[in-house]
This record gives C-alpha cells, sequence and structure tokens, in this order.
C-alpha cells in the first residue's frame, strides 16, 4: 500500500522557517566571540574557547584544572606540580626565564601569566594571545575563577568558589575557641617577607580567628624589618620547614614566645606550596594551619 504525502501547507511552511531561523540563532550565539578583560589594562576576544593553552603561574594551572580544562593545557611554568596529571608536560621555564621559543613551538591559543609579567609585550609581538591575571587576595582568585569560566565557556567556577569557603569554614569549625585570637606570624619567605592581613592568607588566617601580628597597612606581603616580629612577640610562627633553622639566629628572637616555646608551625614543601599558592586549594591551606595550631595550643596545655 503507497503512503501518501500531502505537501505542506503555507503555515506548515512558515512554522518549519521559523524553528530553523530560532535553530540557527541559537547555533550563533554559542559561537559568538568570547571577551575578556584581564587584570591588567588589556581586553582578550576569543572566537571559540581556547584548546592549546600554556600556564606560566602555578595557582594559574592548579585554577585550570580545578574547572575540568587540564587537558587543554599544553605546557606550564616549572613550578607548576599540582594535579599530578600536568607532571609530564612541557616545562618552560619561571620569572625571568621563561623559554620564548620553546612556548612559540607549542603553538598556544592562550598564554595565562602573572599581570606584571614582561613577557607579555613579547608574546603579543609574536602574535600569541595572553592573559594576566594579579591575585593576592582571596576575591582576587573568586574573579580569576569566574574569568576563565568565561574563557573556557564552562560553569563551575561558583562550585569551585563555593567548596574553599565550605572547607574554610568547616576548619574554623574544627579549631576549639581556647586556640582562637592567638597572634601568629606568617613568613613567606626569608628575606623577610610576610603574609599580611590584606593578603589570601592573612584572609584565611582571619577567618579561623587567628590574630595576624603584621597589619593590613602593610600591604599582601610585606618585606619585614625582622625587629618587628621581635617586638610584636608572636604566639605561633608558621613557616616553611626549609627555613625554620634560621629562626634562632635572627638577633633577638630566641626571646620571641613562639619560638622559646617551641610553638612553630613548619610546613614540608608539598603543603608550603597549597599554602602559599592563592588558588583553588586555599580550602585544604585552612585545614593544615588550623591542624597545626590546634596541636601547638594544646600540647601547651599538658
Amino acid at each position: 500500500m503507497k503512503k501518501i504525502t500531502q505537501p505542506l501547507t503555507q503555515a506548515q511552511y512558515v512554522w518549519v522557517g521559523v524553528v530553523l531561523f530560532l535553530l540557527f540563532f541559537s547555533l550563533g550565539l554559542l559561537a559568538s566571540p568570547i571577551t575578556v578583560a584581564d587584570d591588567g589594562s588589556d581586553t582578550l576576544t576569543l572566537n571559540n574557547p581556547p584548546q592549546r593553552v600554556i600556564s606560566l603561574l602555578p595557582s594559574l594551572t592548579e585554577s585550570v584544572c580545578a574547572l575540568g580544562k587540564c587537558n587543554t593545557l599544553v605546557g606550564t611554568d616549572r613550578y607548576s606540580n599540582w594535579p599530578k596529571s600536568i607532571d609530564l608536560l612541557p616545562k618552560l621555564g619561571a620569572i625571568g626565564d621563561f623559554n620564548i621559543e620553546r612556548i612559540v613551538q607549542l603553538k598556544p591559543d592562550l598564554v595565562l601569566l602573572e599581570k606584571a609579567s614582561p613577557l607579555i609585550p613579547r608574546l603579543k609581538s609574536l602574535g600569541i594571545a595572553t592573559l594576566g591575571f594579579d591575585i593576592k587576595s582571596m576575591e582576587d582568585e573568586h574573579r580569576t575563577l569566574q574569568k576563565l569560566d568565561l574563557v573556557f565557556a564552562t560553569t563551575q567556577g561558583q562550585r569551585v568558589w563555593d567548596q574553599i569557603q565550605m572547607q574554610i569554614v568547616r576548619s574554623a569549625k574544627q579549631l576549639p575557641a581556647s586556640p582562637k585570637n592567638i597572634s601568629v606570624y606568617f613568613e613567606v619567605n626569608p628575606a623577610p617577607y610576610a603574609a599580611g592581613r590584606s593578603s589570601f592568607i592573612g584572609e584565611i588566617l582571619n577567618s579561623l580567628g587567628l590574630m595576624n601580628i603584621i597589619p593590613a597597612s602593610l600591604g599582601p606581603f610585606p618585606k619585614i624589618n625582622p625587629e618587628f616580629v621581635v617586638k610584636a612577640r608572636p604566639q605561633v610562627i608558621l613557616i616553611s620547614e626549609t627555613q625554620v633553622s634560621q629562626l634562632k639566629k635572627r638577633p633577638g628572637w630566641s626571646t620571641i614566645p613562639a619560638i622559646s616555646q617551641n610553638k612553630i608551625c613548619t610546613f614540608t614543601p608539598e603543603e608550603n606550596d597549597i599554602l602559599v599558592r592563592p588558588g583553588p586549594r586555599m580550602g585544604e591551606a585552612a585545614f593544615i594551619i588550623s591542624e597545626c595550631i590546634q596541636k601547638k595550643m594544646s600540647s601547651s596545655q599538658q
């Protein structure tokens, strides 16, 4: 039996036309160029989400991977080491020593790096797209996740941010009331540079109820006079285990309560990476700090 097909009516033609128009219109929206302003003075427009990305800052590498876009990375800086899946990627140097020739050979769609990097003008002159970031506070990281969401056309930034906040709140609750409001000093490196209250580390300390001896007026990561720490007399010092041996040798530091009472939180290189990077592992950093504070203060009560 033959199947009889009826020709489309004029109304049906109109309806099909409307459907096709809406379909092509929506596809056009999906293919719209992506415009993102970096933390400097530049605005970048990409026709499509980048498929070949180079990250030249460990915190940016970690943020890209936290958004589920590790597979786009084709190279990183020398110090990017998390997650482990990036270990086999080409390592392209560090600040002041990047291998530009190798970067060009990798044909990146986009290079992510620090806002003040002198590499940016050179890469632009070679026709390579860049985005510069300045991440010193927790809100800086929040903004970075939002921008990377735009770049990669993902919707994971808020989830990552919420997880960070949840971990910090949980770490604060795990810290008994008695260790809170103690004075602490966090040394970033032995120059000495410290973590100020306006830095992401300072904000984590504050969220845990700890009193950072470095005031916000000195900036996020100020180089300080060692005598300032002696006069401030912190009850706990937080420092990398690779740097702790020099503390007692500094003039007057043996009188600091944190040193005389052995209230020094030392961190392994792996832990220190988590602590000093303003990225998606800031929640883990809060837990590492709260755990050490709890141990050091409980030992003094025994």
